[in-house]
């Protein structure tokens, strides 16, 4: 994921040197101005901001700062607002890159996550869904332990940190009661008690596990 994105942030830094060249010079009531590709930009910066809100998170500075440089100033020209969104652009580029971004953490709990949850759908495939439930449940727990990082509340049990998160609004009661049950399942599994469940809710639990993990921590 990681190499995806930093793929991507080249691959938009190379589309704004297209927009560049572009650039005109045009003659206007109040004198010369500049001028990009207009349709070209606004494009490129839709998808720019999806990638800086991605890597960078969506209240973080970079983001902040690119849409305060799109704001039209007086006498602006379309040029002078690529100028400056290039410019944040750029720097979100140059510290996601070099890994100066807790969001780079985040993608990297991530990836382990999926390699995980790969693991846990192969294991049930095989046959083998005591296995797979205890995997999924690990990384359920290891994502409220992160989620308990970020919120400043204490690691504890599985319940305890599941009331506290919940109770914190971190998520609703729905969620606490879903955890709740994939924490029976889990439980279940790693007491040699294959029989208090079946494949299909395995699967269900690896989806769940896999979207609460998207709504959550990614």
């Amino acid at each position: 994921m990681i190499k995806k994105l930093s793929r991507r942030f080249d691959d938009l830094a190379g589309e704004a040197l297209r927009i560049a060249e572009t650039k005109v010079t045009k003659s206007g009531g109040y004198g010369n101005y500049e001028q990009v590709n207009e349709e070209m930009l606004d494009e490129w910066k839709v998808k720019a901001k999806s990638l800086i809100v991605k890597t960078c998170g969506s209240s973080g500075e970079h983001i902040k700062a690119f849409v305060k440089a799109e704001e039209p100033i007086t006498m602006d020209d379309s040029y002078s607002i690529f100028k400056r969104v290039k410019s944040v652009f750029m720097a979100a580029k140059d510290d996601f890159q070099g890994g100066f971004l807790i969001s780079v953490k985040t993608l990297v709990q991530a990836e382990l996550f999926d390699s995980e949850l790969e693991q846990a759908t192969e294991l049930l495939s095989n046959g083998y869904k005591g296995p797979a439930a205890v995997v999924a449940g690990v990384i359920l727990e290891t994502a409220l332990r992160d989620l308990c990082s970020g919120n400043s509340i204490p690691h504890a049990k599985l319940d305890k940190m599941n009331s506290e998160l919940a109770k914190a609004g971190v998520y609703n009661k729905l969620q606490q009661k879903r955890i709740t049950a994939l924490a029976d399942i889990r439980n279940s599994a790693a007491h040699g008690d294959w029989a208090s469940f079946n494949d299909n809710e395995v699967e269900e639990m690896i989806r769940d596990v896999e979207r609460f993990l998207s709504t959550h921590l990614v």
